[in-house]
């Protein structure tokens, strides 16, 4: 039996003619950049994240990158994040000038360890970086609490998190600012690139609509020297269609990462993903761990079972990071979990027996 790793066709044939619809009305109205489309899924962006504005721009890094302007983040400062994440999170601190201070993860869920923080604040430290991964928010309470009593901002990257949430409240609500990637394979994905801010401080949703668009107030009066991070008009309105079922999807998600978690307690061989008492969980991905995971991996892949790794190298172990001067020690839990994560397929309509299936090929594989 194949499983694939995403299947973006399967959900698409089920909204196909809401899709269609959709980007016809874009079409007949040739609003393509920017627009009331996107305008619109702003509205509900916002409001299914909990928060009074939304502003749509280009991808997940662009939303990471004006964050980190409208709070002040320039050249000389600091701003502190972990090393296993995508790189977009480290590359947009250093679009600002600025430099990514790392700290070790909690090895359990992934996520950035409160009680390493304390030790990498500076002088020159301007804001917080936790990253909500795999589809599980960060520990955010004790985070925010640091950042208040220093009196800087907490960014969230959010960018694999829609829909999830902290004690109840919803990934990208907790902090100055929250960053989301809609590309395709995400939980909420769009038919291209695009990303979004959310937040509840009007000044720093302005501060981002103004840099989204070279700098513009208005047509012709450029305040600041901005760029062009505008949303497309087709890609506000899928989002929208689409939006409107990324609840029953996150539950499908839900559903299936507690059905592997069931079958793979089972196996002394396989660490499933630790879902946390103060989040839910929405499993973007589906990440285990497991010793000689590079063999597993390509064992798997042959009898096509398609997996992945999410991250297989740390930022600071990045040749674009060299110049940091790190090296493998630095954060061994990061270092560790990247050595030992397998991404297994994870999507709402993965199905029972697809699940089965790839749990006994583990199984007869790792014992």
């Amino acid at each position: 039996m194949k499983v694939p790793f995403i299947d973006l066709g399967a959900q698409y044939e089920s909204i196909k003619a809401e899709i269609h619809d959709a980007i016809g009305q874009v079409l007949r109205s040739t609003a393509f950049a920017g627009g009331p489309f996107v305008s619109r899924f702003e509205e509900n962006f916002a409001r299914f994240c909990g928060t009074n504005h939304a502003v749509g721009v280009g991808n997940g890094t662009d939303a990471l990158w004006f964050s980190l302007l409208a709070a002040g983040v320039g050249p000389g400062d600091e701003v502190i994040t972990v090393p296993n994440t995508f790189i977009a999170t480290a590359e947009a601190i250093s679009f600002c000038g600025a430099k990514p201070v790392f700290v070790d993860v909690d090895e359990k869920t992934c996520t950035m360890d409160p009680a390493r923080i304390e030790k990498a604040f500076t002088p020159k430290t301007k804001a917080i970086i936790p990253v909500h991964l795999y589809g599980q928010t960060a520990d955010m309470d004790p985070i925010l609490a640091l950042a208040k009593n220093r009196k800087i901002p907490v960014i969230e990257d959010a960018c694999q998190a829609h829909g999830s949430a902290y004690k109840g409240r919803p990934a990208g609500s907790l902090g100055l600012a929250g960053c989301f990637s809609f590309y395709p394979g995400k939980n909420l994905g769009a038919y291209g690139e695009a990303g979004a801010v959310v937040t509840n401080d009007a000044d720093t949703a302005q501060k981002i609509r103004i840099m989204r668009d070279h700098g513009q107030a208005r047509k012709y009066d450029h305040r600041v020297i901005g760029w062009n991070g505008r949303m497309d008009g087709i890609q506000g309105a899928v989002l929208d269609v689409k939006l409107r079922h990324l609840d029953a999807w996150n539950e499908g998600r839900r559903k299936n990462g507690r059905r592997y978690t069931e079958l793979l307690k089972k196996l002394s061989a396989v660490t499933p993903p630790h879902e946390a008492l103060w989040s839910t969980h929405v499993y973007h991905i589906y990440a285990i761990r497991v010793k000689e995971r590079d063999l597993l991996i390509e064992k798997l892949n042959e009898m096509g079972i398609s997996c992945g790794i999410h991250y297989p190298v740390p930022i600071h172990l990045q040749k674009a990071y060299e110049n940091l001067g790190l090296r493998r020690g630095a954060y061994p839990v990061a270092e560790k979990i990247a050595d030992e994560l397998v991404s297994l397929p994870m999507f709402p309509e993965l199905r029972e027996d697809q699940i089965v299936h790839v749990v006994e090929k583990i199984a007869d594989l790792v014992g």
